[in-house]
């Protein structure tokens, strides 16, 4: 119901731009968002964005982090510029269902 492509390897200062397609019935519900999960550690929100376009960011990410959507596609995108290594993490797509829906995650690995 939600698959996320465009992870790879980087180099650092480099960018990715992420995609997760989502189920209409999923994608209409509203909220999309991108949460990540690096090695050894708890998975963190990265940004969200709601069906009308509203916008919000962890302040780590703002200014390097784009998240946008295409209703008609059903598609969020995640934008990402100045990629460090710290940004090393498995990226999965989440919608606020109830009970939220993930995708399976895709791998962005970036080398210093």
């Amino acid at each position: 119901q939600l698959q996320a492509f465009g992870g790879g390897l980087v180099q650092g200062g480099g960018s990715l731009r992420l995609s997760c397609a989502a189920s209409e019935s999923i994608f209409n519900i509203g909220t999309m968002g991108w949460y990540r999960q690096a090695p050894g550690k708890q998975r963190e929100l990265v940004a969200t964005i709601t069906r009308a376009g509203i916008t919000r960011y962890v302040d780590s990410m703002k200014g390097r982090f784009t998240i946008s959507r295409d209703n008609a596609r059903a598609t969020v995108f995640l934008q990402m510029n100045s990629l460090q290594p710290e940004d090393t993490a498995v990226y999965y797509c989440n919608a606020a269902t109830v009970p939220p829906s993930w995708g399976q995650g895709t791998l962005v690995t970036v080398s210093s």
